[in-house]
């Protein structure tokens, strides 16, 4: 069995060519929300992934084995809940209404400008129906929200708020220090800084 434990999210980095030749491995959304699990790749080899607790492997991340090859992750098609608002009901607002409530029950929830897609759930389905949305039993790929706060959620966002505020702290450091120095500066200026 050949260890994964690295993991390169959406193959950032790494040239195309290297990606289409790499072999893949088809996985739902039960198997990729968790950080270790076995499974075999497109090429017939058996793959033992152990990745950091916590970890989430989303459709177009690539995997790197302990021999140094790459294994590229499709998001199979499953069983899904698609929800959509009902033109003659209802508006587009009754999506957010929806997310609002799901995401108040902590469902995990594919968000798109036009639709909702989750995990099916009969309680659910019957919940959004009475919220005259309309329903549907698919099977399609599912890549919920990873949050606001979640490492790697695919979007950057996280990443580059935490960068922004890295880079306010540092202004406002600097900011403090060249106030340090100044012997006649105004003490109520100081309380306006957070002091």
């Amino acid at each position: 069995m050949l260890t994964i434990n690295k993991l390169i999210p959406q193959g950032q980095g790494l040239a195309a060519a290297l990606l289409k030749r790499a072999p893949t491995i088809e996985l739902d959304w039960d198997v990729r929300s968790k950080s270790r699990f076995d499974a075999t790749d497109s090429s017939g080899r058996a793959l033992g992934v152990f990745l950091p607790r916590g970890s989430v492997v989303r459709g177009g991340d690539v995997l790197v084995a302990e021999d140094g090859s790459l294994v590229r992750v499709l998001a199979a098609p499953q069983p899904v809940l698609v929800v959509r608002h009902c033109p003659q009901h209802g508006s587009p607002f009754d999506l957010t209404r929806a997310a609002y409530h799901l995401g108040n029950r902590h469902v995990q929830l594919q968000l798109a400008p036009d639709h909702l897609k989750l995990e099916p759930d009969h309680v659910l389905a019957q919940m959004l129906d009475a919220m005259h949305l309309i329903v549907s039993e698919e099977r399609a790929a599912f890549e919920p929200e990873g949050g606001a706060y979640a490492a790697g959620s695919g979007h950057g966002h996280a990443h580059d708020h935490a960068h922004d505020q890295d880079h306010d702290h540092a202004h406002e450091h600097e900011h403090e220090h060249a106030h340090g120095h100044d012997h006649g500066h105004d003490h109520d200026h100081d309380h306006g800084h957070g002091h």
